[in-house]
This record gives C-alpha cells, structure tokens and sequence, in this order.
C-alpha cells in the first residue's frame, strides 16, 4: 500500500469513529431533552396547584399555627 492509502484509510477510520461519536451524543441529548420536557411540565403542574392553593396539602399563611416555640 502506499503512503496516500494509509493515509486514506486513516481519515475514513476517523469519520466512521466520530460518527459513531455523534449518534452516540445525539440519543443522549435526546433523552435529556425527554426529561427536560417532563420536568417541565411537573413543574408546571406543581405551579398551577400552588396558585389554586385547594387540595395541594398547603394552609394559608393566615390559618397556618405558630411555630412551637411561640
């Protein structure tokens, strides 16, 4: 084989290794971004419930008892 041969084959070893480098980051930005989105959206729930204030578990300050140390 010639110098430009190995030369060749080098590079194409290196793009088939970055490639697969790249699907590799790919998926696991994908699912990243899947657990994003979905805590996101708890986030967003946990917002609305707190801001309707009803059946999220949580007194008013108002109603709310004094610390035991009072």
């Amino acid at each position: 084989m010639t110098e430009l041969e190995n030369r060749v084959m080098e590079l194409e070893a290196k793009i088939a290794f970055q490639d697969d480098t790249i699907e590799t980051l790919n998926d696991e930005l994908r699912t990243h971004q899947k657990h994003l989105a979905k805590m996101q959206r708890q986030l967003e729930l946990l917002a609305q419930k707190i801001k309707e204030g009803g059946d999220s578990g949580l007194m008013p300050q108002h109603q709310e008892p004094p610390p035991p140390h009072y």
